[in-house]
């Protein structure tokens, strides 16, 4: 059965932009997940909040399409209902994490689709999503 997988837009932005670090192959290991998912075809689900976050990095509608144009037959777009994005505004307040990370998280869980990311605010929400590096998934 093919998996689904729901990448954190920081995962996004280490595949689009090469953003290895000295010592740890952020880019490469994103890279190497993806050819799993396209290997495997398997899915990855992206949501208007990955969306809204590329665009506050900087990016237009047109260069966000392009970007993904590439992978469209391994994604999936969702949008966020209200409840999710209510349930996230709550969530971030009370485990103090960000509004958007919250949301992935939920976003992720509805989706039944494994959360990738390196970032440790999601290790404040372990009750909601269990998230996973793509070290652990390749």
């Amino acid at each position: 059965m093919a998996e689904k997988y729901y990448f954190d837009t920081s995962i996004w932005l280490d595949f689009f932009e090469d953003r290895d670090e000295p010592n740890f192959p952020k880019s490469q290991l994103v890279h190497d997940l993806l050819k799993k998912v396209v290997n495997n075809n398997d899915k990855i689900i992206y949501s208007d909040n990955n969306i809204i976050e590329l665009n506050q990095a900087g990016y237009s509608e047109f260069e966000i399409n392009n970007m993904f144009n590439p992978l469209k037959p391994f994604l999936i777009f969702v949008e966020a209902t209200e409840k999710q994005v209510s349930r996230a505004k709550d969530l971030s307040l009370k485990r103090k994490i960000p509004k958007r990370d919250a949301l992935h998280a939920l976003i992720a869980r509805n989706n039944k689709a494994i959360m990738v990311t390196f970032d440790k605010h999601f290790q404040k929400i372990l009750d909601i999503i269990k998230p996973k590096k793509p070290s652990e998934l390749i």
